[in-house]
């Protein structure tokens, strides 16, 4: 067992890979032996986590993650902690292996509470798992509300009570996401659920321990990406080592998004950029004399990465077939894609692209992938890693669906979870930050892909390392663009 480090790579398995490995690995051991390791595991964690707890308090469920909760129950006991138990089902409906723990806890004296402790130093959260057909109601439900309130640190067995481990979604809203120290055990596999939508706020601090399982033969879901390799930078470089950038976008009243996309591309290490701004009038601003102002038509988008739409508004349109025909590679963000959602005719441009050979990244938040795919943002966050695939699949290219556990999807690709970034990445302006950076990986010569998770792993890393006495705003940050570049020796 360890605390998951995100940031190494690992296989994501959702619920039926999950279930095909847990079979694979209970047929090879004997009788109830994977749940006797869970049980081991969790009472060590949770031993850890509450080192001096004068009350430990396991809340078991119907099903076999409730078996885990009896186990470590009784693996607690041996080892003279003060537990309380409760049980929110019926004994007689149980599963064979959770039968057998509650059999064993009971035969070593260990009663089940009326009523859940009114003062612990440690709750474990075994009611629901990867088996659960429905959202806690009742008691059970009144018990979660209990564990999230009371200040002490939850530890949830394998997965918290409620979420999908597909997508992320929690079938309950428990608030306090700030307050109380949250602990996810992950056993057998690793799952997607736990790094999107709502499962980075229920989870907290994610621990895994395979429980001796082979997950080798079993195709994974998702991937979490690792941390990208800094760039090295050879000493006989020049600034035409590093790529081109344009950048066209900034409608009148949205230049800023411009040059924030252009600014990050700098900093994040393009040789040269160029900002094309569709407000001719608008005067540049002086606070980088390194990027270079040109009319959106004299660029030479054939040898450049460009990145298009950033405050574009409708003028955007202007120029939008002659970048999806002519762009090397191309990132398209804001309006740029809310163009291609309105108009047929640049949707069937943008999937020529890759038959022409042409690299193509899309950046979108939820609202935007909604109006891509013809659908609402509900039916996307529903189901993130779904939205992505299929939006890559469709357009024929790389998408970024923004948000938290941001999905990088690609044809040739398994799917990756992003595991950095926080809520100061929820303001303006961050989302165009992000696209400058896409745009600088893709001008280094990287492939979309992985020019997608290297710019959005540093971009979160630059939120998550932020010092919390500093003003945060994406301007500041597209300075920090760079921070996954080699520093000099």
């Amino acid at each position: 067992m360890h605390r998951l480090d995100l940031t190494l790579p690992h296989l994501l398995h959702g619920i039926d890979a999950s279930r095909h490995i847990e079979h694979a690995a209970a047929a090879s051991l004997p009788a109830h032996t994977l749940m006797r390791r869970a049980g081991v595991a969790t009472a060590r964690l949770a031993m850890a986590l509450a080192p001096h707890s004068h009350c430990i308090w396991i809340a078991c469920g119907p099903g076999n993650n409730g078996g885990d909760g009896f186990e470590a129950a009784l693996e607690l006991a041996r080892r003279g902690r003060s537990i309380v138990v409760t049980f929110e089902g019926d004994a007689a409906r149980l599963p064979a292996d959770a039968r057998d723990a509650l059999g064993r806890l009971q035969a070593a004296g260990i009663s089940i509470a009326a009523e859940a402790p009114r003062h612990f130093d440690l709750a474990v959260d075994a009611l629901l798992g990867l088996g659960a057909s429905r959202a806690p109601e009742g008691r059970m439900l009144d018990h979660l509300h209990r564990m999230h309130t009371g200040g002490a640190p939850v530890l949830a067995i394998d997965l918290p009570s409620g979420l999908n481990a597909d997508t992320g979604q929690s079938a309950i809203d428990l608030g306090n996401a700030g307050r109380t120290q949250r602990h996810c055990l992950s056993l057998l596999t690793v799952k997607p659920g736990l790094f999107t939508a709502h499962g980075r706020d229920l989870a907290g601090t994610v621990w895994f321990d395979d429980l001796g399982a082979d997950r080798t033969g079993t195709p994974p879901d998702a991937r979490l990406p690792g941390r990208p390799t800094p760039a090295l930078r050879a000493h006989d470089s020049h600034k035409g080592s590093f790529g081109d950038v344009a950048v066209i976008g900034g409608a009148p009243g949205m230049t800023g998004a411009g040059w924030l996309a252009a600014t990050a591309a700098l900093h994040a290490g393009a040789g040269r950029v160029f900002v094309g701004l569709l407000d001719n009038n608008a005067p540049s601003p002086a606070a980088d004399h390194a990027l270079m102002r040109r009319a959106p038509q004299s660029l030479a988008l054939e040898r450049m990465a460009v990145v298009c739409g950033c405050g574009g508004g409708t003028a955007v349109e202007g120029m939008l077939p002659e970048v999806l025909a002519r762009a090397r590679s191309l990132v398209l963000d804001a309006d740029g894609l809310n163009a291609i959602a309105r108009e047929d005719a640049w949707r069937s441009l943008l999937k020529a692209r890759a038959q022409a050979q042409q690299v193509t990244v899309l950046t979108p938040h939820p609202l935007e992938a909604a109006r891509l795919l013809g659908t609402d943002t509900g039916a996307v966050q529903a189901d993130r890693l779904a939205a992505a695939t299929q939006l890559a699949r469709d357009l024929c290219c790389t998408v970024v669906l923004k948000g938290s556990g941001s999905v990088i999807a690609s044809l040739d690709h398994t799917p990756s979870v992003n595991p950095t970034g926080n809520a100061r990445l929820a303001t303006g302006g961050t989302g165009d930050v992000l696209a400058g950076m896409v745009g600088s990986a893709l001008a280094s010569g990287l492939e979309p892909h992985r020019a997608a998770c290297k710019a959005v792993w540093w971009h979160g890393a630059a939120a998550d390392g932020w010092p919390a006495d500093r003003p945060f705003s994406a301007s500041l940050l597209a300075r920090q663009a760079g921070i996954g570049l080699e520093r000099p020796a």
